[in-house]
């Protein structure tokens, strides 16, 4: 479930050289030569066998693009970091995930519809943004997929990037994570897989559950829109790898980390009205944007219902009106920053 509206496009010649005689027996001696010592001699682009960040290059003023190579996923992601205009020590991380997939794979979703890169440019935190995620619930397949290849996110997210990314650019080891629509529901589900991991989680109109008729329904539509195969994911429906990513089902790991959610309730305000700077389908806007962020608060309820049964505190916004658009995304940024910073900032 993401912002459905903005996603989705995206001789050889032979030459004779004879060499005579001569040739041929200075070639055989060099080749000769050559295999006595090619067991020494490493491959010239033999891939690393540990996660290493390969380059780093400067986008803008405070904004950068590491190269990070998986040895889970055996490639290489590129994640855009922000970093502070004035920096004071070390300072923590958080991670943002985005939704279906990227608009340009090249840049974050994130710094293309929002002001994030301005917004976080005069406070202290490292800001996380990786790219190349498209349909994979930022999760750790069981197969790899024909079509989308080796997607291993979750031990690249939790294990492979955060240390890297504190020797880097001077991180403190605090994290949090946030995401929205599909990056919402994998923000919670990484948190709640690895208790206590970060210290705040974020997650703005998403969906929670994956199990039954219902809950696999989005993800495997998600999955097919990028031509995978969504067994391939967490195995066939009903599977036990779909119930062991259910956030509600899980809802008990995330006790003792921070949580804020926010969705809209699926009616129409100024945002979606014709004319607003970059409604260019208000129509659609409305009635499919509409119709996917009432689900949302849907799924948001029964969250809040289970981690109220349990004990867990955690704050609900929802907002009226609010559609599945990124102008209210952008106003929960700024709204559950106080909230993420007062958990990361906390001794």
């Amino acid at each position: 479930m993401t912002a459905l509206r903005d996603q989705l496009t995206r001789a050889q010649g032979r030459q004779r050289h004879p060499i005579g005689r001569r040739g041929l027996i200075l070639v055989a001696t060099v080749l000769s030569a050559l295999a006595g010592v090619a067991t020494a001699v490493p491959a010239a682009h033999a891939a690393p066998s540990r996660p290493i960040i390969e380059r780093v290059e400067q986008e803008g003023p405070t904004q950068f693009a590491a190269y990070v190579y998986s040895a889970a996923m055996r490639k290489t992601i590129k994640v855009q970091v922000l970093t502070p205009r004035r920096p004071s020590g070390p300072r923590p991380t958080l991670y943002m995930l985005s939704g279906l997939g990227e608009q340009d794979p090249k840049n974050s979703i994130w710094l293309i519809k929002s002001d994030a890169a301005r917004f976080f440019a005069d406070k202290n935190v490292n800001v996380a943004l990786p790219l190349a995620g498209n349909g994979s619930f930022y999760t750790d397949w069981q197969r790899d997929d024909p079509k989308l290849g080796r997607y291993r996110w979750e031990t690249f997210l939790t294990k492979e990037l955060p240390p890297l990314i504190d020797a880097r650019f001077a991180g403190n080891g605090r994290r949090a994570i946030a995401g929205l629509s599909m990056g919402a529901g994998s923000a919670l589900m990484l948190a709640a897989r690895n208790p206590r991991f970060y210290r705040t989680v974020a997650a703005y109109s998403g969906c929670y559950t994956t199990t039954g008729p219902a809950g696999e329904a989005y993800p495997r539509g998600i999955v097919s829109t990028f031509g995978g195969n969504p067994d391939n994911m967490w195995g066939p429906p009903g599977s036990p790898g779909w119930a062991a990513h259910d956030v509600v089902a899980r809802s008990g790991g995330l006790r003792g980390t921070d949580i804020y959610v926010s969705t809209g309730t699926g009616l129409s305000g100024a945002y979606d009205a014709p004319g607003y700077p970059g409604n260019t389908d208000p129509m659609n806007r409305q009635a499919v944007g509409g119709a996917i962020e009432f689900g949302s608060q849907v799924c948001t309820r029964n969250l809040q219902q289970r981690l109220a049964a349990q004990g867990i505190p955690a704050e609900f916004r929802y907002v009226s009106p609010g559609t599945h658009s990124w102008p209210y995304w952008v106003d929960q940024l700024h709204q559950s920053w106080p909230f993420i910073n007062r958990s990361l900032s906390r001794a």
